[in-house]
């Protein structure tokens, strides 16, 4: 069974989420460069509007007769406005890097944008004529205090839109998930048997799984219709091969004996176990066949089914329980393994009855692959080595096992041969 995380429900959560993140990350990104772009703008405006206010000109010197010229109040050093920070004329107290970008720029205003001190920025202006410096600078603490609290609240907000979209998310993927297993759950009951079995699904939706429901069932009925027909043909035939068989087998008892005549009974019986055998299935494919469960010692019933094969078995029951079961087809179950192991195995043939199991081994080649990996099918032998056989007698133990409500289980044990393993219902 898959890992619940692996389901397509949580990938395609998984999926939503991510795309949430992209997205708000993306739109973050985008406000946040466009916010502080902006904020760049405004202070720079700022500092070079500044700039020329702290430039006052100087008056023209003035001769006295008292002595020399002198500076006039005019001529007196530039004061910043008491809404601004004082002018800064000493150019050791301008950043280095602006000074830089004021001689790259041949002395015209230039500003920089400076974060030396955390959540304290400045944005500088100043220029150079005639070797006089004139700076100034604007606190921009209240745009970077702004540009955090928005980063903030988008960081909230699409924590907020991921706790509202994942659930929604969560639940309607579900529903997908449902239907999908449904329609998973239809077709292993269609693989096991259950011809009849349908999603339901063209009436609940007309979206792509509503297609796929839709194509499963038209599936199953076409497979029901080939099934229930081969069914009747086989059982038709069986049928119709039964009485002129019957005749067949009461001529050859009445031939006179010879070598030819006993070749000719072998080959009637082996032509009646065939018909036997294919009404049975047929019954079998067909639902016909009921179990009637008794109380019975599994031990002695094993060991009484071998000893009525007649074939060479060594049977190993001390640990045998009681089980409730229908003695007769458990009896056809054996008789199909044992004869399966003596016809395309090797010797020794084994039985093992433990509790409610029972487990018959051969020492030959094996199960074919195919047979493992799919199970019995009528008139297949599966390989050349394991000898010759119309295939029925592990078909029919496999069905004789499902109405008992047994499970019948077929491998290779690493040490060569094959086992069919037979788990009785406890009783």
């Amino acid at each position: 069974m898959a890992h619940p995380f692996a389901s397509l429900r949580w990938k395609i959560t998984a999926l939503v989420a991510t795309t949430c993140c992209v997205v708000a990350l993306v739109i973050g990104v985008l406000v946040h460069t466009a916010t502080y772009e902006r904020s760049i703008a405004e202070g720079r405006a700022k500092a070079l509007a500044q700039l020329p206010g702290a430039l006052q000109p100087y008056a023209p010197a003035t001769s006295s007769p008292d002595g020399p010229s002198t500076l006039s109040p005019t001529n007196a050093l530039p004061q910043a406005s008491s809404t601004y920070d004082p002018v800064i004329t000493n150019p050791d107290e301008l950043p280095s890097t602006l000074r830089a970008l004021v001689r790259e720029a041949g002395g015209r205003p230039q500003t920089w944008y400076d974060t030396r001190v955390a959540q304290v920025p400045w944005m500088w202006a100043a220029q150079e004529s005639g070797g006089r410096w004139t700076g100034v600078r604007v606190a921009m603490d209240l745009d970077w205090l702004s540009r955090e609290a928005l980063d903030r609240h988008m960081m909230y907000a699409a924590a907020a839109a991921l706790a509202v979209v994942l659930p929604l998310s969560a639940l309607g993927t579900g529903l997908l998930v449902r239907r999908l297993r449904r329609v998973a759950a239809t077709a292993r009951r269609i693989t096991d048997g259950e011809l009849d079995a349908r999603t339901g699904g063209p009436g609940r939706g007309r979206d792509e799984i509503a297609d796929i429901s839709a194509a499963v069932d038209q599936m199953a009925g076409s497979l029901e219709r080939r099934l229930r027909s081969e069914q009747r043909f086989t059982a038709d035939v069986a049928h119709e091969l039964r009485t002129p068989l019957m005749g067949l087998v009461t001529s050859a008892e009445l031939l006179p004996g010879s070598e030819a005549t006993d070749l000719v009974r072998d080959r009637v019986r082996v032509l009646h176990t065939l018909v036997e055998e294919l009404l049975e299935v047929s019954r079998l494919d067909a639902g016909a066949e009921q179990a009637d469960p008794v109380m019975v010692p599994l031990g002695e019933l094993v060991e009484d089914s071998v000893r009525r094969t007649g074939l060479a078995v060594r049977v190993s029951a001390a640990g045998a329980g009681t089980v409730r079961t229908d003695p007769r087809r458990l009896d056809r179950i054996l008789t199909n393994l044992v004869a399966n192991a003596h016809r395309h195995g090797r010797p020794p043939v084994t039985v093992t009855v433990d509790g409610a199991t029972v487990v018959v081994r051969d020492h030959g080649p094996g199960f074919p692959a195919e047979l493992l990996t799919h199970g019995p099918q009528r008139f297949r032998t599966g390989a050349v080595e394991r000898g010759q056989g119309h295939g029925l007698g592990l078909t029919i133990a496999l069905g004789q096992a499902q109405v008992i409500d047994a499970r019948l289980e077929f491998t290779n044990p690493p040490s060569g041969g094959a086992t069919a393993t037979l788990r009785l219902p406890p009783g």
